[in-house]
C-alpha cells in the first residue's frame, strides 16, 4: 500500500506546483508583459483618471448622453457580480411589458423621433453587462443628444460614425459603438480610434 501512496502523493504535489502555481504565473506574467490594458481589464482612462471599463457598460440616463442597452443585473444596473440575463422569452408577458416600458421612455424623451426604434435600446443582452449599442442604436439617439447639447445634429452623427467599432479583422461580429468612449468622446475627454 505505502508503494501507491507515496508515487499518488508525489505526484499530487508535482501537479499541484505546476497546474495550481507555474501554469497561472507564467499565463499572468505573459498577459502583463504581452497585453496589460486587457490583463488590467480594459480600463478606460482620462487624465489619470479610471472613468470605467470598454468591457461593462455603464448606467447613463440623461438625455445629453447616449444611452447603453438595458442591463438585466440586479439589485444595480451593469453589476459585473451578477452577470445573468433575464430570461425571459419573447411570449413572455413580462419581457412585452418591459420593451413596452422601455419604448415609452424614448419616445416621450425625444416625440419628435419618428425613427423605428432599434431592437438593442429596448432588450437586454444575455450577460446584462453589453458595453455596446450598434450604430443604428446610437443614430437613434444622435438627434437628442444633439438637442440637449446644442450641437448641430450632423456634428453628432459623424462623431457616432467616428467611434464605431468595424468587424473584428473584417468578419467577425457586427459594427458597434461602444457607448462609454463615445459619450467620452461627446465630454471632449477621449478620442474614438
Amino acid at each position: 500500500m505505502t508503494q501507491q501512496i507515496k508515487p499518488a502523493l508525489l505526484m499530487l504535489l508535482f501537479f499541484t506546483g505546476l497546474t495550481g502555481i507555474a501554469y497561472p504565473l507564467l499565463v499572468t506574467f505573459g498577459a502583463q508583459m504581452l497585453f496589460p490594458a486587457q490583463a488590467n481589464g480594459s480600463l478606460v482612462l482620462s487624465d489619470k483618471q479610471t472613468l470605467g471599463s470598454e468591457l461593462i457598460g455603464q448606467t447613463f440616463t440623461r438625455p445629453d448622453y447616449f444611452w447603453g442597452r438595458p442591463s438585466a443585473t440586479s439589485p444595480n444596473p451593469y453589476n459585473a457580480a451578477a452577470s445573468s440575463g433575464s430570461n425571459l422569452g419573447p411570449s413572455n408577458p413580462g419581457l412585452r411589458e418591459l420593451v413596452q416600458q422601455r419604448t415609452k421612455v424614448l419616445r416621450d424623451l425625444d416625440p419628435k423621433n419618428t425613427q423605428p426604434i432599434p431592437v438593442d435600446l429596448v432588450t437586454a443582452s444575455a450577460s446584462g453587462l453589453d458595453p455596446h449599442i450598434s450604430p443604428a442604436a446610437a443614430m437613434f439617439q444622435a438627434s437628442r443628444v444633439a438637442s440637449a447639447r446644442h450641437l448641430p445634429v450632423e456634428k453628432v452623427e459623424d462623431l457616432v460614425a467616428h467611434c464605431t467599432e468595424h468587424r473584428q479583422w473584417g468578419i467577425l461580429g457586427e459594427p458597434r459603438v461602444n457607448v462609454l468612449k463615445l459619450n467620452l468622446a461627446l465630454d471632449n475627454r477621449l478620442t474614438c480610434l
